[in-house]
């Protein structure tokens, strides 16, 4: 074989082996992607607890997108190209005090819509894996702590360009939860006891907002979801709303959810905290049917992932970036899962 053959083989291989590595098989994860500049956590640390991520576009690259850490009061702009994130300014969202100490929003996702970025605070007891926070002794910080978290906040994502934030702040759809007879009995109770806690939220049709429940799990294992008109939830004229109970797996809840062409994706986890089983599912936010796309089974039990991103479709299925929680800057990461 002649040494131009040799050379053209050699370029064929290294050509299919760049596209294995961009676009995973199903069953596949590439590697996770770099991040340039640092995506900020406590105490300006490297973010270890990145819990969402939403762009302005579902097309193209690169991609004007919001990241939130929930354990701080901001959220963070990035910029997400085919291959890597560059991380950009941050952006107050909330402030919130217990005395001099600032308090977190928990924010647990993030959703773009209609020219506003929705950041969702989780609704829930504050967590306490320790065990430190004592419900008689401590129940004013609790309180304060669930308000904090109890908001959901939007502004133009505009002001990424240098406008001034004009932050909205909404703690309407607690009321909604509390007017909801299957939830109350889970308000304010730990995580740990199965107790309510949002890491999902998605807009669909420019109009309505969904909440996606971690916890509660309902009977015969069933994860919640509220959808909830947009206008009616920030100006406070309504509580209406919707409840939808879907069949995510045993003891699996909504980790976060992911508006997608004209249907949403979930991400599914264990409700408790611990290694557990998690999935990628297609719903349509109108019945209470949903498809399953894919188990993340290669990933290790004990890694968290917390949210997703959708990239672009192809015949190879849809290729989306997972982010973890507990790991450095969330670890992007490629997956392509079937899709219908």
């Amino acid at each position: 074989m002649s040494v131009s053959n040799l050379s053209r083989i050699g370029a064929i291989v290294f050509g299919l082996s760049l596209a294995l590595y961009a676009h995973p098989t199903f069953g596949q994860a590439g590697d996770p992607w770099p991040v340039k500049n640092k995506i900020v956590g406590k105490n300006g640390k490297k973010s270890e607890d990145v819990s969402g991520i939403a762009c302005t576009t579902q097309q193209n690259f690169p991609r004007s997108c919001l990241v939130i850490d929930d354990n701080l009061q901001d959220a963070q702009f990035v910029k997400v190209k085919d291959g890597e994130l560059v991380a950009e300014s941050t952006i107050k969202l909330i402030d919130n005090k217990f005395g001099d100490e600032p308090l977190e929003l928990d924010g647990e996702g993030v959703a773009f819509s209609r020219e506003f970025y929705y950041v969702m605070g989780s609704h829930g007891h504050p967590r306490d894996k320790k065990g430190k926070l004592d419900p008689t002794k401590d129940a004013e910080q609790i309180k304060a702590r669930i308000a904090a978290s109890s908001q959901i906040v939007r502004f133009r994502a505009a002001v990424e360009d240098g406008a001034a934030a004009e932050t909205e702040r909404t703690a309407n759809l607690r009321k909604i939860i509390a007017a909801e007879p299957s939830l109350t009995p889970f308000m304010d109770q730990r995580l740990e006891k199965n107790g309510l806690t949002i890491e999902g939220i998605a807009v669909k049709d420019d109009a309505t907002l969904f909440a996606g429940f971690r916890g509660p799990v309902l009977d015969n294992n069933r994860a919640v979801v509220l959808s909830v008109p947009i206008d009616a939830l920030f100006s406070g004229a309504a509580t209406q709303h919707k409840m939808f109970r879907l069949a995510l797996g045993e003891g699996r809840g909504v980790r976060d959810l992911a508006g997608f062409e004209a249907g949403i994706l979930i991400l599914a986890g264990p409700v408790a905290d611990g290694p557990g089983a998690y999935a990628v599912y297609a719903w349509d936010g109108e019945s209470e049917n949903v498809k399953l796309l894919s188990e993340l089974t290669q990933f290790a039990p004990e890694r968290k992932p917390e949210g997703l991103l959708p990239l672009d479709k192809s015949g190879t299925g849809l290729r989306m970036i997972v982010v973890f929680d507990g790991d450095k800057e969330g670890a992007p990461t490629p997956v392509t899962v079937p899709f219908p």
